[in-house]
């Protein structure tokens, strides 16, 4: 009996002292949550001004002049656009850009970037400046030598087959593909979407490899069925 009356009174205290413990929990929680601060969100001048971002793209010397010329098309857009600030390094053969208190996109700075790299690399002013207007797009490069080992006249006949007679292969699989190719030597940029990449990319390396532009203008008309099938 004695020990069932102690539980009965233990079980008697234990209640009341849960209840508490409850009730003071609640009012820590309510006390917390009225201390945190409510910061208001921030807006995109307030994320810019907080640092300057600058990037220095190096231009290959055989482009030095076509910038020179094509300046103000390249200048206008990352100015007036971008609201950024850039401008020519003659020394150093660079162009320099960073953003300024009137940028407003954060990633302003990068597509900047992107664009004049492009055009470094030998596309087209128009062409680049999809870089800046569409976020999906980027450029691929790499080399015949990646594909295959290829040394002297084979070299030659394998940037052949990819350029075609006036350009009409590399024409075709740009318009098949949505794309833009640059054959530099032995490098190939293209620029686009990554699903049209991968196409272009298919094409050009199974020029590489040797198969006639004829079988690859099958499988390209193959591809352009399924993509407008698809859209």
């Amino acid at each position: 009996m004695a020990d069932t009356i102690d539980v009965a009174e233990l079980q008697a205290e234990d209640v009341p002292m849960d209840e508490g413990a409850g009730a003071g929990a609640g009012d820590a929680d309510a006390a917390a949550a009225a201390a945190k601060p409510n910061f208001p969100a921030l807006s995109r001048k307030d994320l810019t001004a907080q640092s300057v971002e600058s990037r220095k793209i190096p231009i290959p010397p055989h482009r030095m002049t076509p910038l020179k010329k094509d300046w103000l098309k390249i200048y206008t857009p990352l100015v007036e656009h971008m609201k950024l600030q850039v401008r020519m390094n003659l020394k150093s053969k660079a162009v320099e850009i960073r953003t300024c208190e009137e940028t407003e996109d954060t990633g302003a700075v990068q597509k900047g970037a992107d664009f004049v790299r492009a055009y470094g690399l030998g596309f087209e002013v128009d062409d680049a400046l999809a870089l800046l207007r569409l976020d999906d797009l980027y450029v691929d490069t790499f080399e015949i030598k990646d594909v295959k080992t290829l040394h002297g006249d084979n070299l030659s006949r394998a940037v052949g087959r990819i350029v075609g007679k006036d350009g009409k292969t590399r024409f075709t699989i740009e318009n098949v593909s949505r794309t833009r190719i640059v054959v530099a030597d032995t490098k190939i940029h293209i620029l686009g979407s990554f699903q049209n990449i991968r196409v272009a990319k298919d094409a050009v390396v199974s020029l590489i490899l040797g198969s006639s532009p004829g079988k690859v203008y099958s499988q390209l008309r193959t591809v352009s069925a399924r993509m407008k099938e698809r859209f």
